[in-house]
């Protein structure tokens, strides 16, 4: 009987361990793409997005698939002045299901003004779970008003 009690307990460890390793690993994304971003590399840095033409963007338009993201991201950013310095802060990673998660949390560009000044917004992103590890599916990120 204690065995069979135990059992479930032992199961739900499991389970919280397996959840936290997930969140870990997007998590991990997130410093992976700021390192990417931060040395200038935008084709790197893009392969935390599932290349498919069937991921989508929402921000100031609706966007779809993996090579115009790219493209987007080349034009805007095209110069390291207009990148400038990524970093990711108040990350929280909520699973849904053994397939998909979300990530919220915000963004924060440090550029010089001619570079467009510092950039701020949040983000909400859907990864799934594919044989590549996670990739962003979703993104819908809302720039902070300039002050």
């Amino acid at each position: 009987m204690a065995l069979l009690l135990g059992m479930p307990a032992n199961l739900l460890g499991q389970k919280a361990s397996l959840a936290a390793e997930e969140a870990a690993a997007i998590r991990a994304t997130f410093d992976k793409q700021a390192a990417d971003w931060n040395c200038g590399d935008l084709t790197t840095f893009a392969t935390a997005y599932k290349d498919s033409p069937d991921i989508l963007f929402i921000g100031s338009k609706i966007s779809r698939g993996y090579a115009q993201m790219l493209e987007r991201y080349r034009t805007v950013y095209s110069t390291r002045e207009k990148m400038g310095t990524l970093t990711f802060s108040d990350v929280e990673v909520q699973p849904l299901g053994g397939r998909f998660a979300t990530a919220t949390g915000k963004f924060h560009l440090e550029r010089i003004l001619a570079g467009g000044g510092n950039a701020d917004g949040s983000y909400m992103l859907v990864f799934e779970k594919t044989p590549q590890g996670w990739k962003i599916v979703r993104d819908v990120t809302i720039p902070a008003p300039k002050q």
